[in-house]
């Protein structure tokens, strides 16, 4: 569904993505593991429009190099990021709601409706947050705010889904739910999950793509890259990990 060729980026001479090559298809929960600094972030934001790059981003048969966020965004790529970025005053209906109302006009989108479009109740109940719809946002659990972000994205018609560390900070049972949920969201869109936690990679990943050092060092199954002795070399901490550039470079 996304296919990038060769994607370099370079913050003033420093190249934090270099050479890389990245398919993600439907029907696949991919995982994009690497130590800090290996260029995992900056990739999700060059595909996204927050990063410039060299190189090709395909969707649909539409380069997407040198289009606006927006436009990325309405061709259907969404992205979630470490902190959950959601509506915390609103209700989670109403999250759901803003985000789906793309064709509606401002004052529309903030007028309070008796119903609720089909698409926001199902997707509620498909995130697991149907019982909280008049709940606000703000005062959901962890787990459930990134489970609301990434509804959001659902129901503005993404479909392929970048996430970036969706179980950071979540307990055992929240991980596992969030796991399930992304092999659920899966079955008809691409998925792919900037992550560090091993165990969770291993029990979800379909795919897996290892980066170190701004390259692809490893792509394949669970088993193909976990025993790939470059791979164990760079969690045994033999390899240099600096930090990533990528927060400072979005900011």
């Amino acid at each position: 569904m996304l296919i990038c060729k060769n994607i370099e980026v370079d913050f003033d001479g420093f190249k934090a993505v270099n050479g890389v090559d990245l398919t993600l298809d439907r029907g696949e929960v991919h995982f994009l593991i690497g130590p800090n600094g290996a260029g995992k972030t900056t990739l999700v934001d060059a595909v996204t429009g927050l990063a410039k790059y060299s190189g090709s981003v395909v969707k649909d048969g539409e380069e997407l190099r040198g289009k606006k966020v927006h436009h990325i965004a309405r061709k259907g790529i969404g992205r979630t990021f470490q902190t959950a970025t959601v509506f915390e005053d609103l209700t989670v209906a109403q999250n759901l709601d803003i985000a789906a109302g793309a064709g509606r006009s401002p004052w529309a989108l903030l007028r309070r409706r008796k119903h609720l479009p089909a698409n926001v109740v199902e997707t509620m109940d498909r995130i697991g947050l149907g019982k909280e719809a008049d709940t606000p946002a703000g005062i959901l659990a962890h787990g459930q705010k990134q489970w609301l972000e990434i509804g959001m994205l659902l129901v503005g018609d993404a479909d392929v889904l970048l996430l970036d560390e969706p179980i950071a900070g979540m307990g055992h049972e929240e991980r596992d739910t969030t796991g399930r949920l992304l092999h659920d969201i899966a079955a008809d869109r691409a998925v792919a999950v900037v992550e560090h936690d091993m165990d969770f990679m291993r029990a979800f990943a379909d795919r897996v793509t290892v980066l170190h050092a701004g390259a692809v060092l490893a792509s394949g199954s669970v088993d193909e890259v976990s025993g790939d002795p470059r791979v164990q070399a760079v969690y045994l901490g033999t390899a240099t990990d600096e930090k990533e550039p990528a927060d400072a470079a979005t900011a």
